[in-house]
């Protein structure tokens, strides 16, 4: 499709999605491939792992994505502010209807790649402190089991081999083989550091590899084979390439030797070395015994000037002795008489407050206070039994049985015993029970009761 094609016929309308699919479509054919230089801005690397970001020079931009199956093999880690260089293709992105370029590849403007992934690993790891000199640990002087993790076949085990066969013999060597380079590497050698702490006894790990071109000594430049060595709990040596050669292990690492070969014999001092340390050690130690013999027999001389005749130095001690004695009997005496003093004063302060004399004064008034509540105990007693015979004669008089003795009784309608208090509640047939005040008697009713006025019977039983 031309440019011209685009030319619409104004009578008749497309949608949006067609327009925005034919510019779609002439600008992914007309920019198949570019290369681009600019500055990166706005970047943002959401959970997907693709890269969005604009960029931009002096007089315009444009937005780019770079998505995680192309990015991922990214050596540097790009950020604001980047100068970059980018190839890839002219795409739109029709939801919004914005071109952008979709990245194939990307790398720093000036700095190659994989000096800057350098640059940049360096200043974080550093920031982090894996660098300082403090955490930094010695290495051993006379290690017995050194591990080495290097290539099989490369010749920096060959050398490393040599050199210690020659220089020490007795030294046992545990080999942890890794490959060097490629992009397997950096976990694969990390690997073999672990597994050497994990295996334990071994004194020191040289990590290393031959010479190379930066991108072979690359592996030794990763954040995974920095970590390892920085967690590792044996000392270990960095021999990587040759002397010139300066990579991120080497400032990790608690020692760096500039060869391999160099770190075989940092680790095993040759016997000749060891045979002259130990000879200049003898001397050094014959030199300071003279010298504090020396210095001993100095001060013993000075000592005895100074002391003179040890018999005269005796005498006058003995003297000294005898005088402090008299001193101290009469100190003694002196104190001993202050003592007594002391001791009277406080046997008549004692007697005054001693425990006897407040007991007696708190007997005593216990005593009155018991006198005086035994009275009072028996008023109150005899107040509360007159009470109680007025009270008992009150009752008495009010009690209902009362005039039961005086020969009077009380009727109960039964069965239920409901007392009967007048005679027009008892009819004829009814049975009662008479109460009497020695017992109850149970009556018949054969008459119904006379209600009114009754004329009670006399002596004789008439009518009176």
């Amino acid at each position: 499709m031309s440019p011209m094609q685009l030319d619409l016929n104004l009578g008749t309308p497309i949608s949006v999605t067609e327009l925005t699919r034919r510019v779609r479509d002439i600008l992914e054919a007309g920019f198949p491939d570019v290369w681009v230089q600019g500055e990166l801005t706005n970047l943002r690397i959401p959970s997907s792992g693709h890269m969005y970001f604009t960029l931009k020079d002096a007089g315009a931009q444009v937005r780019a994505v770079f998505f995680r199956s192309g990015n991922r093999f990214l050596k540097f880690r790009p950020q604001d502010g980047l100068e970059v260089t980018i190839r890839g293709r002219v795409t739109v992105y029709e939801q919004r209807g914005e071109y952008q370029i979709s990245v194939d590849y990307m790398e720093p403007k000036g700095l190659g790649a994989l000096q800057l992934a350098f640059i940049q690993l360096k200043e974080k790891l550093g920031k982090e402190g894996l660098f300082d000199d403090a955490r930094k640990r010695p290495l051993p002087a006379y290690p017995k089991r050194v591990g080495v993790v290097t290539s099989p076949t490369g010749a920096a085990i060959r050398d490393i081999l040599k050199v210690l066969k020659r220089r020490a013999p007795g030294v046992q060597v545990v080999i942890a083989p890794a490959p060097v380079q490629g992009d397997t590497a950096p976990a694969e050698i990390a690997r073999a550091i672990e597994d050497l702490n994990e295996l334990g006894g071994l004194d020191v790990i040289i990590a290393g590899r031959g010479g190379g071109s930066t991108e072979d000594l690359a592996a030794f430049n990763t954040e995974t084979v920095a970590r390892a060595i920085h967690a590792s709990g044996i000392p270990v040596i960095s021999a990587v390439g040759h002397e010139t050669d300066v990579t991120i292990a080497d400032f990790v690492a608690d020692h760096r030797a500039p060869t391999p070969s160099a770190a075989a014999e940092i680790v095993a001092a040759s016997e000749e070395e060891t045979r002259a340390a130990i000879a200049s050690l003898g001397a050094r130690l014959a030199y300071s015994i003279g010298r504090g013999l020396d210095s001993v027999r100095e001060r013993l001389d000075s000592e005895t000037r100074a002391l003179g005749d040890p018999r005269k130095l005796v005498r006058e001690q003995s003297q000294r002795v005898d005088d402090l004695t008299g001193r101290l009997v009469q100190s003694n005496g002196y104190i001993m008489r202050s003592y007594s003093e002391m001791a009277r004063l406080a046997a008549r302060s004692l007697m005054y407050l001693h425990p006897a004399r407040d007991i007696s004064i708190k007997r005593d008034a216990a005593a009155g206070l018991a006198r005086r509540l035994e009275r009072a105990a028996g008023r109150m007693t005899g107040a509360r039994r007159e009470q109680l015979g007025l009270f008992s004669a009150r009752l008495s008089a009010l009690s209902p049985l009362a005039p039961l003795a005086r020969g009077f009784a009380l009727a109960y309608r039964l069965p239920g015993m409901k007392h009967a208090k007048k005679a027009s509640e008892i009819t004829h047939g009814d049975r009662i029970r008479l109460r009497f005040a020695d017992g109850a008697a149970d009556c018949l009713v054969q008459e119904k009761p006379v209600v009114g006025q009754l004329n009670w019977p006399g002596p004789e039983g008439d009518q009176t």
